[in-house]
């Protein structure tokens, strides 16, 4: 018996989609940065107060209103993100998280006293820059157009590999690693709130196909007992996430917690679109290698927005490295006839 050779169909995503899924993409982005800021001001509000803190296993946090706060405008960015999946691809409205990070890094500059130097701004740029390209050069068609076929997908192997090793682990820092070391290293809870973070996109990518079909009027989803597991799924992962990234953010500076969070994440949800979903099936090689290099600018920036934000340069301390070596450096030592060694000054001259 002869056996066909799988054929991937794929469909394209209209302009109108696109562009309804990268603005909310943006909004998303805006409204999670400032919810970043919330937050961490409830928990110093918290901290002040003496209450046993998040990063100690204490839930102090939810008698504050503006943790509550903070949440609220997480929520509407996680809503809109949400709503983001179901109009444009995962690989599209995740990297563009690192507008998120922009904005907190601002906020953070007003609010919470933390530096944004010239290193920063450049940073913000390059976030910006990196986005454009990545936006440029995103997917415009998916394998996965109904629950259907991503039931389909969800069976394949590669995935079911992928869902047994972020559950191993987690598990393993939820048990092990956390307690022992979580306290120590930023990466730690970071790496499980990704982790976990990768899987719930996925789950909100086929949550927002099923109500997307259902309100166009396609095909009633609601009855699919699909739809209710990926809903009950994004509850179980974005709490879990909630609760490990207030112990991140309550043990470390925003400033690190962020785009540590940021890159881990972002790298994982573009792994696991692509077993499943295969958004970069149809890409070109230089659409391709635009997403890579629209990413890789955004780290940079990242990077240059946060690692170097206690560091004091400002745009004056730039004018020096345009003026001449012989500026900065103090005198030159000179011998006169008699072999006496005599300091002498840039400018001095020559006749000394």
């Amino acid at each position: 018996m002869s056996h066909k050779p799988a054929v991937l169909t794929s469909y394209l995503i209209t302009q109108t989609e696109f562009y309804v899924g990268l603005s909310l993409a943006i909004s998303s982005s805006l409204f999670i940065g400032s919810s970043f800021i919330i937050k961490k001001l409830a928990l110093i509000r918290l901290s002040r107060n003496g209450l046993l803190r998040a990063g100690a296993g204490g839930f102090g946090y939810l008698k504050e209103w503006v943790w509550w706060a903070g949440l609220i405008t997480m929520g509407v960015g996680e809503a809109a993100n949400f709503a983001a999946y179901a109009f444009a691809p995962a690989s599209l409205v995740t990297p563009l998280g690192a507008l998120s990070v922009l904005v907190a890094s601002v906020l953070a500059s007003r609010f919470l006293n933390e530096k944004l130097n010239l290193l920063g701004k450049l940073g913000c740029f390059l976030c910006v820059l990196g986005s454009t390209v990545i936006v440029i050069h995103a997917p415009k068609e998916e394998e996965v157009e109904n629950l259907e076929s991503l039931l389909e997908k969800l069976q394949e192997p590669a995935f079911i590999v992928y869902t047994l090793l972020v559950v191993i682990v987690s598990t393993v820092i939820v048990v092990h690693v956390g307690p022992r070391y979580g306290h120590r290293n930023v990466c730690v809870y970071v790496a499980l709130c990704s982790a976990i973070g990768s899987l719930t996109v996925m789950a909100c990518k086929g949550l927002g196909l099923g109500l997307k079909e259902t309100i166009s009027g396609e095909q009633n989803e609601l009855t699919n007992w699909l739809t209710w597991t990926f809903l009950v799924l994004v509850v179980i992962f974005v709490s879990m996430q909630m609760n490990y990234l207030n112990k991140a953010l309550d043990l470390f500076n925003t400033g690190i917690v962020t785009p540590v969070y940021y890159v881990m994440f972002t790298t994982l949800v573009i792994t696991a679109s692509a077993i499943l979903f295969k958004e970069w099936y149809h890409l070109s090689a230089e659409d391709i290698l635009g997403n890579l290099c629209g990413f890789l600018v955004i780290i940079v920036g990242i990077v240059l927005l946060n690692t170097f934000k206690d560091m004091d340069i400002s745009l004056n301390d730039m004018q020096g490295v345009f003026r001449p070596r012989r500026d900065y450096l103090p005198h030159k030592v000179l011998l006169r006839d008699d072999n006496v060694r005599i300091p002498r000054t840039y400018g001095t001259p020559d006749s000394l």
